[in-house]
């Protein structure tokens, strides 16, 4: 096989989780960073969709965050996060429908109009909330080993909280608040926002991780 590509942005929750199954799974890619205000032909040529992360492989082209996370777990899965309940599935699906889109709507007001953003950030929050409960005292969302779903969240919870951290801060949702912090001083999260310049045709080979 040969080394895949991986087109990233650091900063989008999208890639992050690429990121972080990648990592996990120990599978090296040559990353190309991608600055979403001025993308690469070589990107859009690759994945006309022009969104990140996008890997190519073989020949093939991965160009949904959850199938790049699939795709590297069904290649080794270590830490054994495929190894959840179904529920985790629902939990993805509730942060990437109605999570998402009230993250968007509060985090992005202006450009939705006709959004309300205070309820937008009250119906995030709901969801929160009920992470909040099935986190529990545990250290991730099912147990003491983290899954799929935690790392396919968190990147989302962590935009979130960022809006307004000290609003997110000061709502009652301690086991949220514990998880995400545990998350953001981990080795493996420094580790996948290492800052790289943008990547342009020729430049040395990058690799990740």
């Amino acid at each position: 096989m040969t080394r895949p590509i991986l087109y990233s942005f650091r900063r989008c929750p999208y890639a992050m989780r690429a990121r972080l199954a990648i990592q996990s799974a120990g599978i090296q890619c040559e990353l190309r960073e991608i600055v979403l205000r001025d993308k690469a032909a070589a990107f859009l040529e690759a994945s006309p969709k022009g969104t990140v992360p996008v890997v190519l492989v073989d020949g093939d082209v991965i160009e949904e965050s959850l199938d790049v996370m699939k795709w590297a777990l069904s290649q080794n899965d270590p830490e054994g996060w495929q190894d959840m309940p179904d529920v985790g599935h629902d939990w993805i699906a509730r942060c990437d429908g109605p999570f998402k889109h009230d993250l968007d709507r509060t985090k992005y007001a202006n450009r939705y109009p006709d959004a309300d953003p205070t309820k937008s950030r009250n119906g995030a929050a709901a969801f929160l909330r009920d992470l909040n409960d099935a986190i529990g005292e545990k250290a991730w969302l099912f147990g003491n080993a983290p899954s799929w779903a935690d790392f396919a969240i968190l990147p989302f919870v962590r935009q979130f909280a960022n809006i307004d951290r000290t609003w997110f801060d000061d709502q009652d949702w301690p086991n949220v608040a514990r998880w995400l912090n545990a998350f953001l001083e981990s080795d493996r999260f420094q580790t996948i926002m290492s800052k790289y310049s943008k990547w342009e045709p020729g430049d040395p080979v990058t690799l990740f991780p």
